[in-house]
């Protein structure tokens, strides 16, 4: 005999079976993918400048280190929410994986001469102030990514390899083109998940401040007070 009733023993036990079921390893398949995308950034950027970076075959291995990077990027965040391997490791990591292999792309791409750095500028500019802005609005709500944003995310994918592969003729002015989409898409999906977050922020801080309302002393007092004026104007 414990002296705790078995209602209260299983409803214990069952809180601790629920624990642990949503706490997945940090070894997982998911995680797994997304630290070999963190170990790519270095490869593809050596394999990118080797031979002064204008060596077709050396490019080619660069974009194929770049093409695996982004295939592990649309799996591992899949495979999180699929089979319940999300992690605290993971929500940090993923973010900084798909930012470090883009922006390492961007920037050894623009220091060859291959792409502007307005370019570079524009694109990394708007991660760096979209992750910089949920962070600002995240004890309010998080923002969710946008069928735009993920569009944003294939266009500047696909661009990038493009530029990293040594193209010329017809298929060197589509990467342009191609680009030039991205930056487009880059800078329309900014923009709405600064109004996303401008709207939430707005919203938590009226919640917040109607919550604060309620919780004070005599509000409901002061409420009936108002009610009964109300009432004896309406009698006159």
């Amino acid at each position: 005999m414990t002296g705790v009733p078995a209602s209260a023993a299983g409803g214990t036990g069952a809180k601790r079976v629920a624990v642990v079921v949503d706490q997945a390893s940090l070894w997982n398949i998911a995680n797994i993918l997304t630290m070999v995308r963190l170990v790519l950034v270095p490869a593809f950027v050596v394999l990118l400048l080797q031979e002064g970076g204008y060596d077709p075959v050396w490019r080619a291995w660069a974009w194929a280190a770049f093409a695996v990077a982004m295939i592990t990027d649309i799996f591992d965040g899949h495979l999180a929410r699929t089979y319940n391997l999300v992690t605290d490791f993971g929500k940090i990591a993923d973010p900084i994986a798909d930012k470090a292999i883009m922006g390492a792309a961007l920037v050894c791409l623009s220091a060859l001469g291959d792409l502007p750095w307005w370019v570079t500028g524009v694109i990394l500019f708007r991660e760096l102030g979209i992750t910089l802005m949920r962070f600002w609005v995240i004890r309010h709500g998080v923002i969710p990514a946008s069928r735009g944003g993920k569009m944003k995310t294939l266009a500047q994918g696909t661009a990038a390899g493009m530029y990293v592969l040594a193209l010329t003729g017809p298929l060197a002015t589509l990467r342009f083109w191609v680009m030039m989409v991205a930056v487009v898409l880059t800078v329309v999906t900014g923009l709405d998940y600064v109004r996303q977050a401008v709207v939430l922020r707005r919203q938590g801080l009226a919640a917040e401040r109607a919550a604060a309302r309620s919780a004070e002393p005599g509000a409901s007092g002061a409420s009936g007070a108002s009610g009964a004026s109300d009432e004896g104007e309406s009698a006159r």
